[in-house]
């Protein structure tokens, strides 16, 4: 009776962590399927973040649209 009580624990530990190797893989798959993540900006204006390569700098500020841009210069000036 010992001897199958021993398998049955041996057997649960290695399913476990063959499930625990199988979902950390899947993870590390996912992070690796869209290695060029785009670096992201805030609008100065409205504080939407989006794509820094959409987005129109000036100074240190980044705006999400030329009307954003304007409107920040016009209530902060």
């Amino acid at each position: 009776m010992g001897l199958f009580r021993m398998l049955f624990w041996i057997l649960l530990i290695l399913g476990a962590l063959w499930i625990w190797q199988r979902l950390r893989l899947a993870r590390q798959a996912k992070h690796r399927a869209n290695p060029e993540l785009k670096p992201m900006v805030r609008c100065a204006h409205c504080r939407l973040h989006l794509p820094k390569d959409q987005a129109l700098q000036v100074g240190g500020n980044w705006y999400c649209s030329q009307e954003h841009w304007a409107q920040h210069q016009k209530n902060h000036h």
